[in-house]
């Protein structure tokens, strides 16, 4: 699988030189292991994917360990709006996102993760992310779930991807990236030196409309106007 992502695949998905330098030396040993994992939890097509496979993710995790995919990412985006609306009598709309990319192609949405949001289709694994790599198609941070009011895709794209460009990559886009940073072999990574690393898990957006004739966040979402917004975001400290 290697030699088809480095030599195949790669070139075909503009994989950056980078990139398909680290698939080049993918550990066999770790990364036989962590394919394992990804059969067990996504399946034969998601585990084809030359990284995040089924939304599992070990980026700024220690040694080989991975995180795996919300279950119930709804219940948890509604849990965090109702306890923000009683501790602190705000109202405000939850969005959980996650890194791996949306693709669109006009109003059509894809996705290789599994259960995005609705009205962003999740289907083929390691095909869609080569369709959507092969066409150049715009991509975006892939909210999956949304709580507090109702937003429409569009919208709820929008948020994700402005929301994950502002609060950066922690330690390492990748776990290559991690290795590099704390100048480490690429299992050596502690939660000592993740520690230290600034995490910024969290980002605050206020929309606020420059048309005045779209004088709420709402509005401007309804009208799919979301070039005259203007994301204002504060990071968490």
């Amino acid at each position: 699988m290697r030699f088809v992502w480095v030599y195949i695949l790669g070139p075909l998905c503009h994989l950056r030189k980078k990139t398909v330098r680290h698939l080049r030396a993918y550990p066999i040993e770790e990364g036989g292991a962590h394919k394992q994992v990804a059969l067990e939890h996504a399946g034969l097509l998601q585990a084809l994917m030359q990284g995040s496979e089924g939304a599992i993710d070990g980026s700024n995790l220690p040694h080989s360990y991975v995180s795996l995919p919300l279950r119930n990412a709804q219940q948890i985006a509604q849990k965090i709006q109702r306890q923000i609306k009683s501790e602190l009598d705000k109202k405000v709309t939850v969005v959980i996102v996650d890194t791996d990319k949306t693709y669109s192609l006009k109003g059509f949405h894809f996705t290789p993760r599994p259960k995005p949001i609705k009205g962003i289709h999740s289907f083929g694994g390691f095909l869609a992310y080569v369709l959507g790599r092969f066409f150049k198609l715009k991509q975006r941070a892939t909210p999956v779930a949304v709580a507090g009011s109702k937003i429409g895709v569009e919208g709820a794209l929008e948020i994700a991807d402005t929301a994950n460009r502002s609060r950066g990559f922690g330690a390492g886009r990748t776990v290559w990236d991690m290795a590099k940073t704390f100048r480490v072999p690429l299992t050596g990574v502690t939660w000592k030196m993740l520690d230290k690393a600034r995490h910024q898990p969290i980002v605050i957006v206020k929309p606020r409309a420059l048309n005045r004739k779209l004088t709420s966040f709402s509005e401007c979402l309804k009208n799919k106007n979301t070039d005259s917004l203007f994301w204002h975001l504060e990071r968490d400290a």
